[in-house]
């Protein structure tokens, strides 16, 4: 049975989790007590969230729309993918190249449970599985990864404001680097691509804070600086503009516009604008 079949996690709805506090801030419906209370408690001390979420969706439309229109790519495995809306990685593809086909992995169940809903009509080319990214010999094990993605091919892979819950050393995996570069070093073809965002901080002494905070809540958290991000892609081709604060990333004002921000979050817009220290960093780099 593969993993998109299994219905037997339990959906924890007092406990938060990052898919649907990030889901929230995009205008999503699927948040619960304990989401809003650590989302507006974090936003009290950081209200730069609310902006950098929103600007990852934006990347994430650019990147893809790149990734098929100029790299070719016509097959993405979304890598900690969370809660479906609007412009999805598959949508966005699908609309430049009608053949592409994507692979979402996410340990969140209530992922797995929204994602079987949305991918009614694309189960010929788009799959969901539960899976925890830190772990990807586990995710390439999986026959629903198989058979989609052909590793023979290029290959995206892609990490989207999920680097900062990747811990350099941790008790699951074997350390954020191992993560990020395992699939694209070992398995993927030269010429496949990955795309990366995640929270940094010029100011370590904010990260360090910042992480602190997430960290106690139970969502693993390690905030970096942009040179600390660089470190991790040694070797890779990083794609013009390179690694940059996501709205230099090749912005584009006609792109398509996300949902509404809920009326809790709308006093918090506009806020890196206000600091900009702490700020979504990424960009997209090429296996030569």
């Amino acid at each position: 049975m593969s993993s998109s079949d299994r219905d037997d996690r339990a959906i924890s709805f007092d406990r938060p989790t990052s898919a649907r506090a990030y889901g929230w801030m995009l205008g999503g419906k699927d948040i619960y007590q304990a989401d809003q209370d650590i989302l507006l408690y974090m936003l009290g001390r950081f209200p730069e969230c609310v902006d950098i979420a929103r600007q990852n969706r934006q990347f994430l439309y650019r990147a893809v729309r790149y990734l098929v229109e100029e790299a070719g790519i016509s097959q993405f495995l979304d890598m900690g993918c969370g809660l479906p809306t609007d412009n999805n990685v598959h949508q966005v593809a699908q609309r430049f190249n009608p053949d592409a086909r994507v692979v979402y992995v996410d340990i969140d169940p209530i992922v797995l449970a929204h994602g079987r809903a949305l991918l009614a009509d694309y189960r010929a080319s788009t799959t969901v599985v539960t899976a925890d990214m830190r772990t990807p010999e586990l995710i390439l094990a999986d026959p629903d990864v198989g058979h989609l993605i052909d590793f023979t091919e290029p290959v995206a892979v892609l990490f989207l404001s999920v680097g900062h819950h990747l811990k350099d050393f941790d008790k699951v995996g074997k350390g954020a680097r191992h993560v990020l570069r395992h699939i694209i070093d070992n398995v993927a073809v030269p010429g496949s691509h990955l795309a990366f965002s995640q929270v940094v901080s010029d100011d370590p002494t904010l990260g360090e804070a910042f992480a602190a905070k997430i960290d106690a809540s139970g969502i693993p958290w390690q905030s970096r600086t942009p040179a600390e991000v660089d470190a991790l892609f040694d070797g890779l081709e990083q794609i013009t503009p390179g690694l940059v604060n996501l709205v230099d990333w090749r912005p584009d004002p006609n792109q398509p516009p996300l949902e509404p921000v809920p009326e809790p979050l709308r006093r918090y817009i506009g806020a890196t604008e206000r600091r900009t220290n702490v700020y979504e960093y990424g960009g997209i780099l090429r296996k030569p």
